[in-house]
Order: structure tokens, then C-alpha cells, then sequence
């Protein structure tokens, strides 16, 4: 697969043209920011952790019916990933109240949610990615309605196969974000799913495992990726 010019360049990521339209490569950098772009820094490795967990978790949602744009990991930083239309929506899903959903309702951080939480966002910098509903997606029509429920049924089912996956390796998944992009007219899960997008606490002390390091200035961080890393490999 010959990889060719970039077409785009984002936060954590760098995308490039192949020699077939449909397939592009994903290039992980380890650029790291937090608050909308306003804290940046770098995380040593962390390109290289989160290009390989994603792939790892990819494959295990494939078999679980979730599809995604996986298609084959190239190096440790490149993935060869379908040339999916992402559509403009932040999917965010909450089963342990913290971070900005804590701030917004005033509730304790740590405090388990009676129901699983899915909440969308706007995917739009510009705009800060300002939280939106089922309306106003429809209203803007950022998605179709059958999209919308294709979107919110792969979700709960990613949040099902993350809760079991990250259980088994010593870790709560506290929520997540995720992006859908269309494929062949199809939904299809896109974008990453690492400690950049996840919150994961270790479940016996509950160390933050995750980017919240990097944003709370807690120290360790890359030790933090690195560990991750190692036990989603195990």
C-alpha cells in the first residue's frame, strides 16, 4: 500500500492519502492536548500506545458486531483504516460520574451512575463541541434518524465489550468518548479508543489510568500510558 500526500492533520493525528480511495493511513503523533486545545504538551510513546490499543480493542469489537474502520496495523504508529465521511458528532458514554459531567450536575466524582449515560457533542472547535440532543442532530442535520439509532446501539454495545475487556485487566471504565464515520452508506466506529479517549481507574485503588494525568498535572504520565499498554497486551 503506498502511502502518498497528507490530507489532514489533527490534535493526535496525522491522516495521508493511499493509492485507493478508499483506504487511508492513520499516523498516531504523541502531541497531547486537553481543554479544547488550550493545555498542550507531549507524552512520550504515546502515538505508539495508542495506534496499537486501539487496533487490539478494534478487532475485539469486530468480533463482537461492531463494525470499525480496521483494517490492518503497518507499523507501530500507522494503521492502514477505511476512508470512512466521519459524521461531525462527539459520542460520549458515562457509567461513573467524573470530569465535566461531575462539574456540570454537581455530583461526587466516583460516584457509580443508576443508568448508563450517553450524551452527544457537536463536533466543532470553533464552537467549544457544545453538548447537543437527539433534536437538535436531526434539526441540523448532522445525521439521519436511522443513523442516530445505529449510532446509540453500537455505543451501548462498545461500552458492554469495553466494560469486560477492561475488567479483566484491572480496570474501571469510568466513560469514553467515541466518533462514527459512514462507510459505503453504512455506520461504522472510527476514530481511537485509548487512555486519550477513555477514563480508566485501576479498580483497586482507583489511580486515575488515564489522560486525566496529563490534564490534572498528577505526574507519571507517560509510566501511566506504558502500563495501560502493557495490560491490554496480556
Amino acid at each position: 500500500m503506498e502511502k502518498r500526500e497528507q490530507l489532514y492533520e489533527g490534535k493526535a493525528k496525522k491522516v495521508y492519502k493511499t493509492d485507493d480511495p478508499g483506504l487511508v493511513i492513520v499516523s498516531y503523533k504523541d502531541d497531547a492536548t486537553a481543554f479544547n486545545g488550550q493545555k498542550k504538551g507531549q507524552i512520550a510513546g504515546k502515538g505508539v500506545v495508542n495506534n496499537t490499543m486501539s487496533n487490539i480493542i478494534f478487532q475485539m469489537l469486530e468480533q463482537r458486531g461492531v463494525p470499525t474502520h480496521y483494517v490492518q496495523q503497518l507499523n507501530e504508529r500507522e494503521t492502514l483504516v477505511k476512508a470512512v465521511k466521519i459524521l461531525p458528532l462527539e459520542v460520549i458514554i458515562r457509567n461513573v460520574a467524573a470530569g465535566s459531567f461531575s462539574k456540570r450536575y454537581g455530583v461526587e466524582e466516583g460516584r457509580p451512575l443508576a443508568r448508563t449515560v450517553l450524551e452527544f457533542s457537536y463536533k466543532n472547535d470553533e464552537l467549544g463541541d457544545p453538548l447537543i440532543n437527539d433534536d437538535h442532530i436531526l434539526a441540523l442535520e448532522l445525521a439521519t434518524e436511522e443513523q442516530l439509532r445505529q449510532v446509540k446501539d453500537y455505543a451501548y454495545a462498545v461500552n458492554e465489550g469495553l466494560k469486560g475487556f477492561f475488567l479483566e485487566r484491572g480496570l474501571k471504565l469510568v466513560d469514553f468518548k467515541i466518533e462514527f464515520g459512514l462507510w459505503d452508506g453504512k455506520v461504522i466506529l472510527a476514530d481511537e479508543i485509548s487512555p486519550d479517549t477513555c477514563r480508566l481507574w485501576d479498580v483497586n485503588t482507583n489511580e486515575k489510568m488515564d489522560k486525566d494525568r496529563f490534564r490534572r498535572d498528577l505526574g507519571k504520565v507517560e509510566e501511566t500510558y506504558q502500563e495501560v499498554f502493557q495490560r491490554v497486551q496480556s
